[in-house]
């Protein structure tokens, strides 16, 4: 597995233990939609094949997530967007540690129980395609934790911009 793979999972896989796959654990509804049953009638066959009649009956704050992503993705619109923000403040606090998980993308994986170590640090530059030298650790590592916020917002996670800058 990929050390950006195990963030994504670090971060996903902390709320709601279903959402990185398609209904494992399915409530009511079709399996494609976690809000089905906030917004569509008991009653309106949860099984449709289409569920196009959930899809409009959703006009409320899950619809802009589907209708935002781009088609290349469609496997991350049936999932409700995670506060990445809400979810990793709420490990610091679990873990009684004063982490700068904010800024440094040391301490980000160290939250998250991921090797920080420059190796894996460097490895990571690799998946996400740095370009610079990796022996400018600090340039590094600052690239490294936008550029993780980034792709943690392409891929479901709703990122406060201040941690994208």
């Amino acid at each position: 597995m990929s050390i950006f793979q195990s963030i994504m999972n670090g971060v996903f896989g902390r709320r709601g233990q279903g959402e990185p796959h398609a209904a494992p654990t399915g409530a009511t509804g079709g399996p494609d939609y976690d809000n089905g049953p906030l917004s569509a009638a008991p009653d309106s066959a949860p099984d449709a094949p289409g569920h196009s009649s959930v899809k409009p009956a959703s006009a409320g704050a899950a619809d802009p997530n589907p209708l935002s992503a781009a088609p290349d993705s469609a496997p991350d619109a049936h999932r409700p967007q995670v506060d990445v923000a809400a979810v990793l403040s709420g490990m610091e606090a679990a873990s009684g540690q004063k982490l700068d998980w904010r800024h440094s993308i040391v301490d980000l994986m160290k939250l998250l129980g991921i090797d920080s170590s420059l190796p894996a640090r460097r490895e990571l530059a690799r998946e996400l395609g740095y370009a610079a030298s990796t022996d400018d650790t600090a340039a590094m590592n600052v690239w490294l934790h936008r550029q993780v916020m980034q792709k943690l917002a392409e891929n479901g996670g709703r990122v406060p911009p201040d941690l994208m800058a």
